[in-house]
């Protein structure tokens, strides 16, 4: 199989670059000698998450959504890879507005593909684990069937939405020969993650730190693995350099799974919170009617197997580096 190229100095356009995914990218990309453009409309991103690399040579910020075409437009046509993270994201959100679910996946990712055709440039497209919905065949793999629920539930919005920027990315490849390289995150978290969308890491660790019932949606039964930032962004520099990535989908994630409620006693172990763990059911949270998944596991086979990529941080790594991050924010705020 064919290695990764030794990376030459690139330009990079990252679309939602000043959110929690994106500004660690740009981080990692600005060491590695490269340069950085940002398009972000700061709706879920931060600008503080990027405060820090604004005076940096290297790195340009434009605060635009991605229908401002002229915009896009410019910084594509400045860019060799461009890395598409904006999208609407959280459960919540995404149970709350639909619409905006919806428009801004599809749409955003339209409008990405057709700039980066017209200066050819190399994309890697964020996808995620919802795209799987119900299955049931644990791990999940690139290649297994769909099963989604009703469309009368608006949290399959979101799903269906990426799954036709999936096909959308993959059809400018194999159509226009654009190297698309569509991924599934798998519960990516980490410092600088909001919790705000109903994000449960950062949650459980803010309520721990104030001394607050951990509030876990659901029976807490549910698992998930979640995987460290700073690996996600491995993951996504090794698929950009890869030759031999384009036109496939790949997993990442990692593979240690623990229920919510083991999650939440953890947090308050790490924290030494005096936090009670409370149970609200879905249909309170977020709408009557909610369907979740019990487990969601990936198969990531396929990108070792590429680039030799697995993660390297533990949980315990993890869970230590959000409750530092919230202790310093929690500290700030009240000076």
């Amino acid at each position: 199989m064919a290695q990764a190229d030794t990376p030459q100095p690139s330009t990079f356009l990252i679309t939602g670059g000043a959110g929690f995914i994106g500004s660690h990218l740009a981080d990692a990309l600005l060491q590695a000698g490269h340069t950085v453009l940002v398009i972000d409309n700061l709706s879920t991103g931060s600008i503080d998450n990027i405060a820090h690399q604004l005076d940096h040579p290297n790195f340009h910020f434009a605060r635009a959504s991605l229908t401002d075409t002229i915009v896009l437009d410019r910084l594509a046509s400045q860019a060799d890879v461009i890395i598409h993270l904006a999208a609407a994201v959280g459960v919540k959100l995404i149970v709350e507005h639909p619409v905006h679910t919806i428009e801004t996946n599809v749409m955003g990712t339209e409008m990405v593909l057709q700039a980066a055709l017209r200066y050819q440039c190399r994309v890697l497209l964020a996808s995620t684990s919802e795209v799987y919905g119900k299955g049931s065949k644990i791990p999940f793999s690139e290649e297994d069937d769909v099963l989604l629920g009703s469309t009368s539930k608006s949290r399959w919005a979101y799903a269906a939405s990426k799954m036709v920027d999936e096909f959308l990315g993959l059809a400018y490849q194999r159509e226009y020969g654009l190297p698309v390289i569509p991924f599934r995150l798998f519960n990516t978290v980490g410092p600088r993650q909001t919790g705000r969308y109903g994000m449960v890491v950062p949650r459980f660790v803010r309520q721990a730190l104030r001394g607050e019932p951990l509030t876990v949606y659901g029976d807490g039964t549910q698992c998930r693995c979640f995987c460290h930032v700073l690996d996600v962004v491995d993951a996504l520099v090794g698929l950009a350099f890869h030759p031999d990535a384009p036109g496939r989908v790949y997993n990442i994630g990692a593979t240690e799974e623990i229920s919510i409620n083991n999650l939440a006693r953890r947090i308050i172990a790490l924290t030494h919170s005096r936090s009670t763990i409370t149970h609200i059911p879905y249909s309170e949270a977020y709408a009557p009617g909610f369907e979740d998944m019990q487990r969601r596991v990936p198969d990531t086979r396929r990108i070792q197997s590429l680039t030799g990529w697995q993660p390297r941080r533990s949980l315990d790594d993890i869970l230590q580096a959000v409750i530092a991050f919230e202790k310093k924010r929690q500290e700030s705020e009240q000076n």
